[in-house]
């Protein structure tokens, strides 16, 4: 586990946050939702329900909220009075954020220090563990196992098909753990959203505080940790923090995003970015674990760049850049072609899983007459891939699936479009 338990603020010091901030925010929230209690703007904010009730009663006095109605434990119904209404709407068109509030950049910086992979160090074990549903060579894990625990960037390579994005993406299992981001970051007065729900993996807190003082921070999310993976739609723009116009609201670049996990560029070399600008943008934080990130008003600050770097790619790494770059990235594996009984292994583990019966004999049947006697190369990818067929045509025929010779030659004709 993580070291880094972000403890919940009890006074507006502790926040790190400007009380101006989460009035606008407060008076944003009751511009949407038109009228809620005081613990549930509490709780929707991600502020203790003291320190709300003391923003709420500030905001009565000015006339820009009042007591809609009582509640039965001692709280108020607030809505917007009409100059909060006016105020809130000053507010939106300077942004529109509405959410929890936001964490401090410095609060940030001292977490992913603490929740950093590099405090981790690895054992054959843990490898075993993070690739145990997956069958990979032996002696590619061990030289895979060296280039994690260096924490360096890492080149996979090889012909398409062999798992190499679906060992990238298992790397970050080796560190075992889940960590702590933030909603949302407040950098030079700019908020900047961090959690990502199509990247990033909620998982359930199970801490149980026995003191007031041990209560965690709402505005950070548990997740697990981040495996964030960019294809051939990768730009530059998407290294950068980038600012929605109509909302005013910033949206953090990958690596950001991927701090203490795992980014994986896959298929590099397929982006309209050319490799060599890529690689560019990547020298100095490959070795200074340090980035440069600009502002939308033009500043630039310093990040921290603490993510595992993956390149996975189907091209010979010095295809694509030259030998000054390749060496910033001291790691190049090559993932092979899967063996013939590593291949056969691999039928008989997927089958049940597909709910395809395989006859004695039958893997070596498909190899021997699909692959050595056509001089087919084996991808990892096949058997699965083989032996879906075979269950899809069983599921259309309303027959058992069952992988016999002509069931494999149906399969390999669909796949291989020949025989």
């Amino acid at each position: 586990m993580s070291r880094f338990q972000p403890r919940e603020p009890r006074t507006w010091e502790e926040t790190g946050t400007d009380p101006l901030l989460i009035e606008q925010i407060v008076l944003r929230y009751l511009l949407v939702v038109g009228s809620e209690s005081g613990r549930n703007i509490a709780t929707d904010i991600c502020i203790t329900t003291p320190l709300i009730k003391e923003l709420l009663d500030y905001l009565k006095q000015q006339k820009m909220v009042q007591h809609r109605t009582s509640t039965n434990v001692g709280d108020f119904v607030y809505d917007l009075t009409d100059l909060g209404r006016a105020r809130a709407q000053d507010y939106k068109r300077v942004c529109a954020y509405v959410g929890p509030a936001p964490v401090p950049f410095e609060q940030y910086l001292q977490s992913v220090k603490e929740q950093s992979p590099s405090h981790r160090d690895l054992t054959p074990a843990d490898l075993d563990t993070a690739f145990e549903d997956l069958l990979i060579n032996r002696k590619l894990l061990a030289r895979i196992g060296p280039a994690i625990t260096s924490g360096r960037a890492l080149f996979l390579h090889g012909a398409p098909g062999n798992g190499k994005t679906s060992i990238a993406e298992r790397l970050t299992r080796c560190f075992g753990d889940t960590i702590w981001i933030p909603h949302t970051l407040l950098i030079d007065g700019h908020l900047v959203k961090v959690y990502d729900p199509a990247t990033h993996n909620q998982v359930e807190s199970d801490f149980k505080p026995l003191t007031a003082a041990e209560r965690l921070d709402r505005r950070w999310i548990k997740i697990e940790r981040p495996t964030v993976v960019a294809g051939g739609e990768l730009t530059l723009e998407m290294l950068e923090i980038q600012l929605d116009p109509l909302t005013n609201i910033c949206e953090a670049p990958l690596q950001l995003k991927a701090n203490c996990g795992t980014l994986v560029i896959d298929d590099f070399g397929r982006q309209r970015t050319p490799p060599q600008i890529l690689l560019n943008r990547w020298i100095f934080p490959l070795e200074k674990r340090l980035d440069f990130l600009k502002l939308p008003d033009g500043r630039k600050i310093t990040a921290p760049f603490d993510p595992i770097l993956v390149f996975s790619t189907n091209l010979e790494p010095r295809q694509l850049v030259d030998e000054a770059f390749l060496r910033r990235i001291p790691y190049k594996v090559e993932v092979v072609d899967p063996e013939p009984d590593e291949f056969c292994q691999l039928v008989e583990m997927m089958a049940p899983q597909l709910g395809v019966q395989l006859p004695a004999g039958a893997a070596e049947d498909l190899v021997f007459r699909h692959y050595h006697q056509a001089n087919r190369p084996m991808r990892f990818c096949q058997p699965r891939d083989l032996l879906q067929q075979i269950a899809n045509q069983a599921r259309f025929e309303r027959t058992p699936a069952l992988a016999t010779p002509e069931a494999w030659d149906m399969a390999v004709a669909n796949y291989f479009g020949t025989i």
